[in-house]
């Protein structure tokens, strides 16, 4: 078995944090060589959804940001072992708790509405809201099966002062699955009490790819973990071993030429299926991001060749036909000038970092911000800031700039959001000395999309010998999709079954078993 184990290749399948922490996990626990294993990545950096790139001249990108928990369990055992890019005597966890100790997030702004802060203390909930939102929490999966939120709510639930904020806070449309929106319910029970002010979130201390992923990709490069950068991988061959489907070759392409790897007995491949920042596109501030729906990227393409040979390895076409349901809009905004950053400092009452989201009710495309703690990038120069936002409803058409968001450019997207914040008499100064990328995102919340039984593959199917699937288009009962520890846990899973091992991830905390969450649950309910 040593041998086997010393002889070993795992192959990866994806440059994500799916990927990245497998890796982690089968050199730490799996006692797998790092020099046998291989990642393969389609782009020329690792970290996929997990980004942070550019830079002062042309303007820094973030597609989204990602929020962080205790209760993130997986993801934080991950990040115990990872250390420091700046100081070897500190892990990435070390930083993350000795950030959230120092910079404490508490929304004073978290709801505005016709440039005025509201008053989010109350729910805004009716009777009946308050049984519906029970009676969803109380229901199994099965009698949910593939209905939408909207059809399990009366209209107006959809203009509490909850939905703002929790719709908001996850990026939920009404027409998304009820199911998924259960497990959130159970999963953030314990922030029930303090959505209004978001204090229960942890940050990291910069971009989550400065914080995370070039530690954590530092860390394995110096293992030893061999990573083949630009190459995608087009389809896998089967056999056929009695009931068991075994992975025999991996077809990739780089740089226009194919290629092949062909596995040895014990070899073993994780494919991260699908992808949520799959063909996104940036715009400027003189152009708009282009909607593709081509699927350049290799990442759903693979899936459905890989979903060809068996039932049970899922149905793509479930989460990536469907972009009007599943697409929105970001943008990140560099500013040269103090300006935009002193006025929301001054009218919100947040210093940048402990403001969390600013959502404008009354905006059409239902814009969102953030300001993050400054620097949020390692490289940034003192006298520049970065913020972030980004809109649901990018077909509808602006407030001020007639226009759908889908169709403007940066600059018409920051006149957008400062005529909202009624900063008019500061907004041509702070357009003139800001840069706006907006990006465009078909895929980014097509997680959440109604779907059955099945339509996403187990991380380990019964029917296959040597491949896991991992990443957020695999089923983990109980667990919530669009977080950065779904990924993390299905590589747990993933490595410990596919090697044999004795363990288990950590257990979901279930906040909804304790008493005191319950009640504090319940006292929010009631307000």
């Amino acid at each position: 078995m040593v041998e086997a184990t010393q002889a070993r290749k795992v192959y990866l399948v994806g440059g994500g944090i799916a990927s990245l922490a497998s890796a982690a996990f089968l050199i730490r626990d799996g006692l797998i060589p790092a020099h046998n294993i291989y990642i393969f990545e389609q782009l020329s950096v690792n970290g996929g959804s997990l980004d942070g790139s550019g830079n002062a001249e042309s303007g820094y990108v973030i597609r989204g940001g990602r929020m962080f928990n205790f209760s993130y369990r997986c993801t934080y055992e991950l990040l115990s072992f990872v250390p420091s890019l700046t100081d070897p005597n500190k892990t990435v966890l070390d930083e993350i708790h000795e950030f959230n100790d120092r910079v404490k997030t508490h929304a004073q702004a978290r709801l505005v509405e016709g440039g005025k802060k509201l008053d989010v203390s109350h729910m805004g909930f009716r009777h009946k809201d308050r049984l519906d939102l029970i009676e969803l929490m109380v229901r199994s999966e099965a009698s949910l099966g593939s209905r939408r939120i909207d059809a399990c709510f009366e209209p107006s639930f959809f203009e509490t002062n909850f939905w703002f904020m929790w719709a908001t806070m996850f990026a939920f449309q009404p027409w998304h699955s009820a199911v998924e929106f259960k497990r959130y319910l159970h999963r953030f029970l314990h922030e029930f009490y303090r959505i209004n002010t978001l204090a229960g979130v942890d940050r990291t201390p910069y971009n989550q790819y400065d914080s995370i992923v070039r530690p954590l990709v530092s860390w394995l490069q110096k293992q030893g973990v061999n990573f083949e950068m630009e190459c995608s991988v087009i389809d896998l061959d089967f056999r056929q071993d009695g009931q068991k489907k075994v992975v025999e070759h991996i077809h990739f392409l780089r740089a226009g030429q194919e290629g092949s790897v062909k596995l040895g007995r014990h070899d073993l491949v994780f494919v991260t299926a699908g992808s949520m920042t799959a063909d996104s596109n940036l715009g400027n501030m003189h152009t708009a991001p282009m909607l593709i729906t081509g699927k350049r990227d290799s990442s759903w393409r693979l899936w459905q060749n890989i979903a060809k040979h068996s039932p049970e390895f899922g149905h793509p076409g479930v989460f990536d036909s469907r972009i009007d349901e599943s697409k929105w809009e970001s943008f990140t905004v560099t500013c040269h000038d103090p300006t935009f950053f002193r006025r929301m400092e001054e009218w919100t009452g947040n210093a940048p970092g402990t403001g969390a989201l600013v959502t404008l009710k009354d905006s059409n495309w239902l814009m969102s911000v953030v300001l993050a703690y400054q620097p949020h990038f390692l490289n940034q120069p003192a006298d520049v800031s970065v913020f972030w936002g980004y809109g649901l409803f990018v077909d509808k058409e602006g407030n001020f700039v007639k226009k759908k968001m889908s169709e403007c450019t940066g600059k018409e997207i920051l006149i957008e959001l400062l005529s909202h914040l009624r900063f008019q008499d500061d907004l041509q100064r702070i357009v003139d000395t800001s840069i706006c990328i907006p990006c465009m995102m078909p895929y980014i919340t097509s997680q959440f999309l109604t779907r059955s039984k099945g339509d996403r593959p187990p991380v380990v199917p019964e029917q296959a010998s040597n491949l896991a699937f991992i990443g957020q288009f695999t089923e983990v009962p109980e667990d919530v999709v669009f977080t950065v520890e779904y990924s993390v846990r299905t590589a747990q899973i993933a490595v410990y079954t596919l090697l044999g091992m004795d363990k288990q991830p950590p257990s979901i905390y279930e906040g909804q078993h304790d008493p005191r969450v319950l009640a504090t649950a319940l006292k929010m309910l009631l307000t």
